[in-house]
């Protein structure tokens, strides 16, 4: 039913929101919007509180000072926000990257750590130059799909040794952060509820005197500002033999998790990103980030999206994230070491069950989703959550799309004969995509001893993509030949027939 539409007394019209602002005056920074400027400095407070204990945590993993970790998430923050493809993504140290560096650090050192974030950061834009970012269109959703479950059974999963062992009191603590996230977002909107959880734990912790676990517990926080300087190893091939693989890893997997990081984004929030831009950015955020002598990063996933979900859609709260961490560690430093860690669990918490997609394993999906697409999922799933690597699931589960693809379609190329009423000759007619796959069993298909001297073969409902059916066809046609039958094709379209015509006769053996 169409509701009344009530036309306003004053011809003056009403002001438009800041979205639309935005698109109105397209040279503003919608930032600039003091509701929106408000949203950006509340989200990146929140994130720069949970930044600090996962930058620590992967610091250890790599094998560095806790600050190491620390500086890269300030420097990788504050430059992908300038350059960057992706608004409101969040870039940081990552456990991904702290497992890639890990052995390097252990058996050579710091200095060749810093040298690898650089090279590194440097394959990242020569990478993203040559276009690598397109790539990510051949992903399967299901693929997106296990990525982003994988996701949230990680961010779970990092949060159990937080509840082992631990003070009984931490646990309703935990507790009664969650109640507070989930049911004060329904009184009001205007402080996000986990920075209200985490300020409220922190004081009844400290009002209390409670012994519980804290941030600074986990290691110790700077005390200034990184310096830029080049890292302390020799400028010898020797030194660039022996990072490269490193780097080499560490770009492919700082450029995966943040392409499907990005494209997360674009999905939650209905925009589009450069990819391409944002491919080139983490490149030079990891050049700056090794200048300064931070561990190197990428994409965030986890604070990512408690950024988005605390409505935060500019550059502002990533730039904001990295400069509040600094402030955080350099000038409050005493008071975010007493920040129970009971709350960034909880905040943790809130954020992978926010990120499943519960509605993939709902019963009526299950039963309505193709067996290959639900394999995929799971599959990538299954990966990821073995190897705590986002990357490696995702290869995986898209080469596994790809062979149960490849299965699907090589099964639609069809060989039926038609029969000549005079006899004289024996027409096939072929259709179909044939490729690798479907074009194995095409030899096999026809009748070469019965046929009569002259064989049609009729590729008009058909399309040739590779070498692997012209050899078929070109096989066919050495069968025939061999008992003194000739073979005409015809029905061949302009690209196939290209392919066919620049092939046929070129390629040796059969397939």
């Amino acid at each position: 039913m169409l509701k009344d539409v009530v036309l306003p007394s004053s011809p003056t019209p009403a002001r438009p929101p800041a979205a639309l602002a935005t698109r109105l005056r397209p040279g503003r920074p919608a930032w600039l919007s003091p509701k929106v400027a408000r949203t950006e400095i509340l989200a990146g407070l929140v994130v720069a509180l949970a930044l600090i204990p996962e930058a620590i945590s992967f610091s250890i993993i790599a094998g560095v000072d806790p600050s190491v970790g620390l500086f890269a998430s300030f420097t990788m923050a504050v430059v992908i926000a300038v350059v960057g493809g992706r608004p409101a993504m969040i870039s940081a140290a990552t456990g991904a990257i702290a497992l890639v560096v890990a052995p390097l650090v252990r058996e050579h050192g710091l200095g060749y750590l810093i040298a690898t974030v650089i090279l590194g950061g440097l394959i990242q834009v020569v990478l993203g130059a040559l276009g690598v970012a397109k790539l990510m269109r051949f992903v399967p959703r299901s693929v997106m799909v296990g990525f982003v479950n994988a996701l949230a059974v990680l961010i779970f999963m990092a949060q159990v040794p937080e509840l082992v062992d631990v003070p009984w009191v931490v646990y309703p603590l935990a507790g009664g952060a969650l109640a507070l996230m989930v049911f004060l977002p329904r009184l009001t909107r205007a402080i996000p509820a986990p920075l209200i959880s985490i300020a409220a734990l922190t004081a009844l912790t400290v009002g209390a005197h409670l012994a519980v676990p804290t941030v600074g517990d986990r290691g110790a926080l700077p005390s200034s500002l990184p310096v830029p300087g080049l890292p302390g190893v020799p400028f010898t091939f020797d030194t660039l033999s022996l990072i490269a693989p490193y780097a080499l890893a560490f770009a492919l997997v700082g450029l995966m998790e943040s392409l499907m990081t990005a494209k997360l984004v674009d999905d939650l929030t209905d925009t589009r990103s450069s990819k391409t831009r944002e491919s080139i950015g983490q490149g030079i955020a990891n050049i700056v980030t090794g200048l300064f002598g931070g561990m190197g990063g990428c994409a965030m996933i986890g604070q990512t999206m408690i950024n988005v979900k605390n409505g935060a859609r500019t550059r502002l709260s990533t730039f904001l994230a990295g400069a509040f961490l600094m402030v955080l560690c350099i000038v409050f430093g005493p008071l975010v070491s007493q920040i129970p860690m009971a709350a960034l669990v909880a905040v943790m918490i809130l954020v992978s069950v926010g990120t499943f997609d519960w509605h993939s394993i709902a019963p009526a999906t299950l039963r309505r989703m193709p067996a290959g697409e639900i394999t995929v999922m799971v599959v990538t799933v299954a990966v990821v959550v073995a190897t705590h690597n986002l990357a490696i699931g995702v290869v995986v589960g898209s080469l596994t799309g790809l062979v149960i693809f490849a299965r699907r379609v090589a099964h639609l190329a069809q060989v039926s004969a038609v029969v000549d009423p005079d006899g004289g000759q024996a027409l096939y007619a072929v259709t179909g995509q044939l490729f690798f796959a479907s074009s194995n069993d095409l030899v096999s298909r026809f009748d070469y001893a019965g046929d009569p001297d002259h064989v049609v073969i009729d590729l008009s409902e058909a399309h040739i993509w590779d070498a692997s059916s012209v050899a078929a066809l070109d096989a066919v046609q050495a069968k025939y030949a061999a008992r003194g039958k000739t073979v005409e094709i015809v029905g061949l379209n302009e690209p196939s027939a290209r392919m066919h015509g620049t092939l046929s006769g070129e390629l040796s053996g059969s397939p």
